[in-house]
């Protein structure tokens, strides 16, 4: 008899597995400083160098600046977002709730959250694109402000089927690693709420720093966690979650 498939694999194992076991999360970030000129002369001539094959000579550094904050080297997380499935009486709950301010007040609330409640080894990290962006920008932040990395973060020596993480893009992909789909797009073609009714990612550094409005960033981030829930709930052909099932602590 022949073995299951990968596709196929993934969907059974995806089924057995218990919501209440997985922490949706999604971060935002933005550069270091708001802007190019705050960076010490040495940290100048390094984003240069990090940067020129991105902008290659469309841009200056100076002006790929407003970019910095999808590399954790010159990057800063403003708000970690997260959201997990309680039921109760067949009733379920989706909660959601935000550390956000002091990027290293955060990072060590964000990692008491998972060595409290999510340290177990059934405990699953989930996120959109979190093996290439999410989860590595975390544990790089970090141990740039000294935090010790909770396990869940901790890959080193890990075998790939030992790694806690989902990853809705690898799962959406099937194989085909040459392919990038947005969250935006996928919830689009899979009938979900769309996350960026306000305000998408190209956008929260000048809402961050021009209108000083984290709550606007708060609130964005949330909805991708719902809608990252709710392509899980997809996956798994089960009914997506109403307005009064999402609740935000």
């Amino acid at each position: 008899m022949p073995l299951p498939s990968l596709t196929q694999k993934n969907c059974v194992m995806l089924k057995k597995l218990k919501l209440e076991n997985i922490l949706f999360l999604d971060i935002e970030t933005v550069p270091e400083f708001e802007s190019f000129q705050e960076l010490s002369e040495e940290k100048k001539l390094l984003w240069e160098d990090k940067s020129k094959y991105q902008r290659k000579e469309d841009f200056t550094a100076a002006e790929f600046y407003d970019r910095a904050g999808i590399w954790a080297e010159f990057g800063k997380i403003v708000c970690i977002s997260v959201g997990y499935f309680t039921f109760k009486n067949d009733e379920r709950t989706f909660r959601t709730t935000s550390f956000q301010g002091n990027e290293s007040t955060l990072l060590t609330e964000f990692k008491k959250l998972l060595n409290e409640y999510f340290n177990k080894p059934k405990h699953l990290l989930c996120a959109h694109n979190g093996k290439e962006f999410d989860f590595p920008f975390i544990a790089r932040r970090m141990l740039i402000h000294g935090i010790e990395l909770p396990s869940k973060l901790n890959l080193f020596g890990k075998k790939p089927w030992e790694v806690p993480h989902l990853d809705t893009l690898e799962l959406w992909k099937f194989g085909d690693y040459k392919n990038f789909t947005s969250l935006k797009l996928l919830t689009h073609i899979l009938g979900i709420p769309s996350p960026k009714e306000d305000i998408d990612g190209s956008q929260v550094r000048d809402v961050f720093y021009h209108d000083n409005n984290l709550n606007r960033i708060i609130s964005y981030c949330e909805r991708d966690v719902v809608a990252i829930a709710q392509i899980i709930l997809k996956f798994r052909q089960e009914k997506l979650l109403t307005e009064n099932e999402i609740v935000s602590v």
